[in-house]
């Protein structure tokens, strides 16, 4: 038993330098590894601040960074985490609430439930390309 205890010891600097280089490249890997965000821009159309603070409320969800439209321009810049929610459901929760992106439309019966001032159509109010 001794014996085996020697070799172990003069080793024993050595596998803990091993294990502590092992557990920093681990840690250095999984650091590198994450998911980068991604800023996608895009128009979804609608007319005043009560539409902005609509569109960028319904995306505060797990995946996004951060969203913000701007109502002249009618372009929206999203950044998102695309390991946990895809460019296609950040559209679809933009329509869910009434406002026509460039790639999903606005369910009709959501998009006549917006107060007049959103209406961005078929009246004087529309911006729709």
């Amino acid at each position: 038993m001794i014996l085996l205890q020697i070799p172990i010891l003069k080793n024993h600097n050595n596998m803990k330098n091993l294990i502590i280089i092992a557990l920093a490249m681990f840690s250095l890997m999984a650091f590198t590894n994450k998911e980068k965000p991604t800023t996608a821009k895009f128009k979804v159309f609608g007319n005043c601040p009560e539409c902005k603070e609509r569109i960028e409320g319904v995306l505060e969800v797990k995946g996004v960074k951060s969203a913000e439209w701007n109502v002249d321009t009618k372009k929206i810049e999203v950044v998102y985490m695309a390991d946990k929610i895809t460019i296609e459901k950040i559209h679809e929760l933009i329509a869910g609430v009434g406002h026509d992106t460039d790639k999903v439309k606005a369910p009709d019966q959501v998009y006549l439930k917006l107060p007049d001032c959103c209406m961005y159509r078929d009246n004087d109010n529309t911006h729709h390309d």
